[in-house]
């Protein structure tokens, strides 16, 4: 969780850092606007960036307001490169150049090479140039990895699938044809057989002994468990789960997602008595919860609101939005417009529009200026059709840099 201030949602450069659609919108008849896009860049608003997205919405403001990249590169290139360690600082610069060369600026491509060559994290601009699969930008880099990387970072580089830039570099590089190969290698190995493999054979008393040994076989055991859908599982959650965190109380949360309406009698009691278990209630609240959880949901989403706490208010905007409760309207419009976390407006995007389909209509026009991908794929499906969301769409449509799915589904509404 990042520890940044950001600027007044009420203000242009307070909705860009939330990376708003609206923003987008406003942009090109704002003084100002491109300052404020640069300083989004250099100082990463993000409330977390593993999984809020910004360098699509931040590489089209550029090509919109005509933005050169000179000040992005002096980001990069700025002393403070080789003095600080952490490279969140130059991880959203450099997303934003790979958007770039997805949108036909191919000068940002010579400066992730640039970056590459002289950065301090150059291995973050390695692998972005991968992942572009363009080998005209990548000419000669293949020294540079070879010689650089030892042999578990080179693996690091290689992708799941075909890529030419990869293909091009082994045939240059013995080295890197041998972390392909050995990728390949992997990626035809079998899973070997474990404890899962022959949970089927013992009973559930030995499954929840072996489970709570937290040793070989333990996760084997808890996700055997959750398959047979055993009530046992949420005994050994109580154990596990207020504990310091730990894989095999990850184990537990992933096993209980198999479950279903059964599990609401304990989970309205681990939600509400708080004794360690109540992020894996209110998750199964916002699953299966009835409309007697209303009223919980309600005081849970108030209070993430009030606090700001934006996080805490993903399950009961789930919960709310799957229930139908109309009563969150006015706190998912709030959540919407001030959440720090772009990451929670799919979810209010889901929620306003079962719960409030006319309200929710000016939030789905205005998600298709998103930097969430998800706002993007349910706004293309949802936005009313105007003069204005058609040619949204049609731009959508014909952007390399989209999402697939939201192409289609685009290109289908425009027509």
């Amino acid at each position: 969780m990042s520890d940044k201030v950001l600027e007044s949602a009420g203000t242009l450069h307070g909705q860009l850092q939330r990376g708003l659609g609206r923003a987008a919108r406003r942009a090109a008849d704002s003084a100002g606007a491109g300052e404020f896009v640069y300083d989004c860049i250099r100082r990463d608003p993000r409330w977390d960036p593993q999984c809020e997205s910004r360098g699509l919405y931040y590489a089209r403001l550029m090509v919109d307001l005509e933005l050169p990249s000179g000040p992005v590169a002096e980001h990069l290139f700025d002393p403070a490169d080789q003095s600080d360690p952490d490279d969140w600082r130059v991880e959203l610069a450099l997303d934003v150049l790979s958007h770039l060369v997805r949108l036909s600026r191919r000068e940002a491509g010579l400066l992730l090479r640039r970056y590459a060559e002289e950065g301090a994290h150059w291995f973050d601009a390695l692998d972005v140039l991968v992942e572009l699969g363009d080998p005209a930008l990548t000419i000669g880099l293949d020294e540079l990895a070879a010689a650089r990387c030892d042999d578990r970072t080179l693996g690091m580089l290689i992708p799941g699938g075909y890529n030419p830039v990869i293909e091009t570099w082994a045939a240059r590089q013995p080295r890197i044809a041998q972390a392909l190969a050995r990728r390949r290698e992997a990626g035809r190995a079998r899973r070997p057989a474990g404890a899962g493999a022959r949970g089927g054979e013992r009973t559930e008393a030995e499954l929840l002994e072996l489970a709570r040994r937290q040793g070989e076989g333990s996760i084997g055991a808890i996700f055997e468990l959750g398959r047979r859908r055993t009530l046992a599982l949420l005994d050994l959650a109580e154990e596990l789960l207020p504990a310091r965190p730990s894989r095999f109380g990850g184990a537990v949360c992933r096993a209980l997602r198999e479950y279903g309406p059964e599990t609401l009698p304990r989970a309205r009691a681990w939600a509400a008595q708080r004794g360690g278990c109540e992020d894996m209630g209110l998750r199964i609240l916002a699953r299966y919860g009835t409309r007697q959880d209303i009223p919980f949901l309600m005081d849970e989403l108030r209070g993430a609101v009030g606090r700001r706490e934006w996080w805490d208010a993903a399950n009961p905007i789930e919960g709310l939005g799957r229930l139908r409760a109309g009563e969150a309207v006015p706190l998912l419009k709030t959540a919407w417009t001030e959440s720090t976390y772009a990451y929670l407006r799919p979810r209010i995007l889901t929620a306003l529009t079962r719960t409030a389909p006319h309200t929710a209509e000016s939030y789905t026009v205005e998600g298709l200026w998103d930097c969430e991908e998800g706002v993007r794929r349910e706004a293309v499906r949802l936005a009313p059709l105007t003069d204005e969301t058609r040619v949204r769409l049609q731009r959508l449509h014909l952007d390399t840099a989209e999402d697939h799915d939201i192409r289609a589904a685009a290109a289908a509404r425009a027509l």
